[in-house]
């Protein structure tokens, strides 16, 4: 087995009296699509935003390439390499693609903007993706449908040297055709080196294109699984119950997490 790019190791994190993260241990390893699934609040969004520097965590360790490190915040997780995708995709429907890529991050030539190498830069990442349903990097993103918002998203986190990408529900309120680009968009990442986390409640996405699945139980990791290696159905046990068969957190660890 390849060894993991990024590592957690017993995690914990409590907001008050409300212990929200128990001992959580979590891997992103180069190459595959990690599936982070769970009911809400479950954990899954503090789990993430303690990756990214957001929310500090209370113990617990975290690796990055097999070494210990702190992140400390969202441009420390950047710095090393992670990359976040959320919901909202933070896009500017006024600028065109190539802006919003570089958006904060533009590159200059003495006091101005170095348009024609972001250009070229934009489109060969796109490229370099196989993103055929974009037919200009000068195309403004108000322009865009869903799928293709959701692709210069994705885009732009490899654009910026992203070891790790997250994607928070990347298919959410999209239709078939569009769902099917962005699940074509996130395998490829994976064959292309990059560890993807896929953070989705969608089952026939997760099974589709994981390579495993985290399942998280009111705070608790019930279960690291191989998807070829299981059903739908245990997946959606684990996250329901924290158990399936004798998969997952011991029956009386999940009895009293409920």
């Amino acid at each position: 087995m390849t060894d993991p790019i990024l590592r957690v190791e017993g995690l914990n994190k409590s907001f008050g009296a409300v212990h929200v993260l128990h001992d959580v241990d979590f891997a992103v390893y180069p190459g595959e699509v990690t599936a982070l699934v769970g009911d809400n609040g479950a954990g899954k969004s503090t789990l993430v935003k303690c990756i990214a520097g957001i929310n500090s965590i209370d113990s617990g360790r975290l690796f990055w390439q097999g070494q210990p490190v702190t992140i400390s915040s969202p441009a420390v997780a950047s710095s090393l390499g992670i990359e976040f995708v959320y919901q909202d995709l933070a896009l500017a429907d006024n600028l065109d693609i190539t802006q919003n890529m570089f958006l904060g991050r533009e590159t200059r030539r003495g006091p101005f903007l170095h348009d024609a190498d972001m250009e070229t830069r934009a489109r060969e990442t796109l490229r370099s993706l196989a993103v055929r349903t974009i037919n200009s990097v000068r195309q403004p993103v108000s322009s865009l449908s869903g799928g293709q918002r959701q692709t210069v998203a994705i885009a732009r986190a490899v654009l910026w040297n992203g070891k790790i990408v997250f994607l928070d529900e990347p298919t959410a309120a999209l239709g078939v055709a569009q769902t099917r680009q962005v699940l074509n968009l996130v395998r490829r990442l994976a064959d292309n080196g990059i560890g993807v986390v896929l953070i989705s409640h969608n089952m026939n996405d997760v099974m589709e294109v994981a390579d495993r699945v985290d399942a998280l139980y009111l705070g608790r990791l019930a279960a690291e699984v191989l998807k070829k290696e299981t059903t739908t159905s245990q997946v959606v046990e684990l996250i329901t119950s924290g158990r399936s068969g004798s998969i997952g957190l011991p029956a009386a660890t999940a009895a009293q997490s409920a």
